[in-house]
């Protein structure tokens, strides 16, 4: 019975560290969500930064329009007049001084915008990170309120075993010696049981031990309970998370099953493709790309030529930033592989997606360089000396127009 009062002390002791260190955790959390808010208020407010910085940049290039239709007026009026008026060129003059002045303030809210961009992407990156962190506090606070609920039950348990001896707390915490440790008692408990096995057959204290057992017996047996409900709560969590999971992977893999068949046929002239999954179970199955070029049979892709392959993997790409959009894609050397036709149905292509998504390719096919808004390109005029060409094909267009 000593033991067991040592026992109880030690589990009040337990309990009160458990509801500090609870406490402690939802302070925390109640912190963590407070910065989620803060990085969500300055996300809208870069949001907003982003979207007035926009309209500025329409602004800007309707006017840059304007002053450009304006001058093509004056060169047109200038060539029709054998003597042209001075008011006239100083007008040209001035209009040419503003188109410079108006496309300097373009370029500077351009890389405005990119740096609100940065900004933006950097301030999502630590929203993640603050959500994993407040996930990871949750399911610590969790664990923590099931090893309280278990100390609760000890607690219960052992209020009930002095109750049926009928024994008073403070009564048997008070007639404990000072000196008495968990130790000392677990080794008298040693010699008693030696004593009681030395008697041999006679037991008497068969009773006690079976009150004992019996009160043992309802510990372990809410103990169990316990363990039961958490094992539950725990299975359907994972029920829940593997049919969200199956759900959405359904969704994302039908989307781009769609978009895939409708850019497919665009970028051959015809044909079909679809994706085919390889196993039965969403979780765990894998994905496959059957595709048919016209004039061919169905096949994986693996039977494609080089040319075919690219085209192919070109319409699954595009499906994917029809579903999700980046700022930004990179294409090097795409075109590399396909003949003139097919590199046609490709450039119409990136013209098409170029309303949402900004590409960047590189290329040595003439064909794709025509249907650039810009040229980038690397001369060397001196042996070990590069150069950066920049080609802006409005303006070059207009120039040779005149």
């Amino acid at each position: 019975m000593e033991f067991d009062n040592g026992r109880r002390e030690e589990q009040l002791l337990g309990r009160d560290d458990y509801r500090r260190v609870l406490d402690q955790a939802r302070q925390k959390a109640r912190d963590e969500r407070e910065q989620a808010h803060q990085l969500a208020l300055r996300h809208q407010t870069l949001l907003a930064q982003l979207s007035s910085l926009r309209i500025t940049l329409e602004r800007v290039s309707a006017q840059v329009k304007s002053y450009q239709l304006r001058r093509d007026q004056l060169q047109e009026h200038l060539q029709t007049t054998d003597n042209p008026l001075p008011a006239l060129k100083q007008e040209l003059e001035t209009k040419l001084g503003s188109r410079l002045v108006l496309e300097q303030q373009l370029a500077s809210a351009r890389g405005k915008v990119e740096e609100f961009v940065q900004g933006l992407r950097a301030l999502e990156s630590r929203r993640h990170q603050t959500q994993d962190h407040t996930q990871r506090v949750r399911d610590e606070l969790v664990t923590r309120k099931l090893n309280s609920e278990g100390a609760h039950v000890k607690r219960a348990a052992l209020a009930q075993q002095l109750l049926e001896s009928q024994y008073d707390l403070q009564t048997v915490l008070a007639s404990m010696p000072p000196d008495i440790s968990e130790t000392g008692c677990e080794q008298e408990l040693e010699q008693v049981a030696v004593r009681i096995q030395r008697l041999g057959p006679i037991n008497l204290a068969a009773i006690d031990e079976y009150s004992t057992q019996s009160q043992r017996k309802v510990y372990l047996d809410a103990q169990n309970d316990e363990l039961e409900r958490a094992l539950d709560t725990l299975q359907n969590a994972i029920r829940k998370i593997d049919k969200e999971t199956r759900t959405r992977f359904k969704e994302t893999f039908d989307k781009i099953n769609n978009g895939l068949q409708a850019l497919f046929p665009k970028v051959f002239g015809g044909g079909h493709a679809y994706l085919d999954m390889v196993g039965e179970d969403l979780l765990d199955t894998g994905v496959a790309i059957m595709a048919r070029p016209p004039g061919k049979k169905n096949s994986t892709i693996h039977l494609l030529s080089g040319g075919e392959k690219a085209m192919t993997a070109i319409a699954l790409v595009f499906s994917i930033f029809q579903l999700n959009p980046s700022p930004f894609c990179m294409l090097d050397e795409v075109d590399a592989p396909l003949d003139d036709a097919n590199v046609g149905r490709y450039a119409a292509l990136v013209k098409e997606m170029s309303a949402v998504v900004q590409f960047i390719f590189i290329t040595h096919n003439r064909l794709t360089m025509e249907a650039a808004n810009q040229l980038l390109g690397v001369t060397m005029h001196e042996p070990g000396v590069s150069r950066l060409v920049t080609v802006d094909i409005e303006e070059a267009a207009e120039l040779a127009a005149m």
